[in-house]
């Protein structure tokens, strides 16, 4: 009878792990939808103005150089992002910066470092994370398809990080919350940590500062965001 029973509990825990491993799946296949001509609005922090890096460097431009470079047409991208800005600068910033009179019809987000860095509650980040969404997609008429979200690159792994294990499980916590809320509101979220955790041992992926991603390494955060991409007009693209 007990080895029934831990058989049957055995079966639970797979069929638990199954479901778990699907929605990680889901969360990781939403796809994007780009028309054909983008207009780009770009939230964030540092990452996304690309501190220490030249502007034409920034992985917004870059992603839409890359856009023209497939044919499809798009005007330079819109910041609303400052070095050093937490959730709650990113929402003053929008209500203050955003030029209503432009339509977006793509908004990428990036924020969250300096909730972590600053040793904010990680409470603040969610509520503050839904309202920057919230407000993402009453720019692009509630289409899911047309936000997404990068999780937070691990500073832990540049020569200011010093591979600090705490900076590791803070961004980890940080980019749990980010891939939940992201399923919830059907949005993708690009897990670019991964590439950002070769900074150490690929130094080319640091910017001169020894803190922010070079040049690099935002190329490759654009290749996994190319990947994702479906246009309203055709197929899905060519990521090669």
């Amino acid at each position: 009878m007990r080895r029934i029973f831990k058989k049957s509990l055995a079966l639970k825990n797979l069929f638990l792990y199954i479901i778990l491993l699907a929605m990680n799946m889901q969360i990781l296949s939403q796809e994007i939808t780009i028309s054909q001509e983008v207009r780009m609005l770009a939230l964030g922090d540092s990452y996304t103005i690309g501190e220490s890096v030249k502007p034409e460097q920034r992985w917004p431009y870059q992603f839409i150089a890359a856009l023209r470079s497939k044919g499809i047409k798009a005007k330079d991208p819109d910041y609303i992002a400052v070095t050093g800005w937490t959730t709650s600068d990113l929402l003053n910033g929008f209500n203050k910066d955003l030029d209503r009179n432009i339509s977006y019809n793509l908004v990428s987000i990036l924020i969250g470092v300096n909730n972590q860095y600053q040793g904010l509650d990680i409470n603040i980040y969610e509520p503050e994370l839904r309202q920057i969404i919230d407000k993402a997609l009453e720019l692009v008429a509630q289409d899911s398809s047309r936000v997404f979200i990068l999780s937070i690159p691990d500073y832990a792994f540049t020569p200011f990080g010093k591979r600090d294990k705490t900076i590791s499980r803070e961004i980890d916590a940080y980019n749990e919350i980010n891939k939940r809320i992201a399923a919830e509101f059907d949005i993708a979220c690009l897990d670019i940590t991964p590439i950002s955790r070769r900074g150490l041992s690929e130094p080319g992926l640091v910017a001169e500062d020894g803190l922010h991603p070079s040049g690099e390494q935002y190329r490759e955060w654009v290749g996994e965001i190319i990947s994702k991409l479906v246009s309203s007009t055709t197929k899905l693209l060519d990521s090669r």
